[in-house]
């Protein structure tokens, strides 16, 4: 009864609004560029970009002047995917630059950052998208998967920063948006490289911020994204009791506002933020029941076969 309770009152709290239309136009004049990172991982629609970098493009770009797609396409049809998020943003008034970088590259990154530079000009909103997941038991997770996987989901967070953060202190403007994981503040089995990267993503989303915050750098603005599982092919067959699978438009919805009201943690849905409050004060049995209630399921290579967990 007191996990059913919990979750009553877990989607009673307040859902992310839509911004309006005047917020999209007084957001306008405020940035310049927006620069969107993705990962090099291959998906299985290759006719669109993969997680959410399209749909945070075609809704961003209605509040800049220049847009800059970054990507590092394993084959045509990827390329094919950033031309076509491109050519829908120009449709729809925006200046649309392609950029193809591989973000776990770090010379590669400062190569691509000097040529928006010269193109472009100063990018002042920063949403580090990039990420990719191997699920799979620790023992049948290869070597190689694990150091992708922090290459990709931190520390490309880093080189991508390091490299357009100057520009935003030189003028005490701008907005870096890390993309994290409800797994940054919980943990699932089989994904524990993945859970370990985005535990890092979240700190270096609270350091970062506490940082600016020392060094008086107060109109740059920081936000950190953690949704549940969403529907973007990361995982296979994802399901789970207490948590909706999410659509890619209900979490850039969310991505958005956080962006116009300066939300420094942005969950999605907005409850799991009391649900994770809460579990950290209860005990482990509790835990053990409320985890065994939610019954998170999706394909992973456990004892090296192909199982449903």
């Amino acid at each position: 009864m007191f996990i059913a309770a919990l979750f009553i009152i877990a989607r009673m709290w307040k859902q992310p609004r839509c911004p309006s239309a005047d917020e999209w136009v007084d957001l306008r004049p405020n940035y310049g560029g927006v620069m969107v990172t993705s990962s090099k991982r291959t998906y299985a629609s290759t006719s669109h970009l993969p997680g959410l970098l399209q749909p945070v493009f075609l809704t961003l770009q209605q509040t800049t002047v220049d847009t800059c797609l970054r990507q590092r396409p394993l084959n045509t049809h990827r390329q094919h995917g950033v031309e076509e998020t491109a050519a829908e943003c120009r449709n729809l008034g925006a200046t649309t630059h392609v950029f193809v970088v591989d973000c776990s590259n770090r010379e590669e990154i400062h190569s691509s950052v000097n040529q928006v530079k010269k193109e472009v000009g100063d990018v002042t909103i920063l949403v580090n998208n990039a990420g990719v997941i191997y699920p799979a038991d620790l023992l049948s997770t290869k070597d190689e998967e694990i150091i992708k996987t922090f290459e990709v989901n931190i520390l490309g967070h880093f080189w991508i920063t390091k490299a357009l953060l100057p520009s935003m202190i030189r003028r005490n403007h701008g907005h870096i948006v890390t993309v994290a994981s409800v797994c940054g503040h919980g943990v699932i089995p089989y994904l524990i490289p993945y859970c370990s990267s985005k535990f890092a993503a979240v700190g270096f989303h609270r350091a970062l911020t506490s940082e600016l915050e020392a060094l008086g750098k107060t109109g740059i603005k920081t936000s950190c994204l953690c949704p549940v599982f969403v529907n973007t092919g990361f995982t296979k067959n994802p399901s789970t009791r207490l948590w909706p699978v999410l659509e890619t438009g209900e979490v850039v919805r969310s991505l958005i506002d956080g962006i116009l009201t300066d939300k420094k943690m942005i969950f999605v849905p907005s409850h799991i933020n009391i649900s994770l409050t809460i579990e950290r004060f209860l005990p482990e049995r509790a835990l053990a029941a409320i985890n065994h209630v939610q019954d998170i399921q999706f394909e992973a290579v456990i004892g090296h076969k192909i199982k449903m967990k």
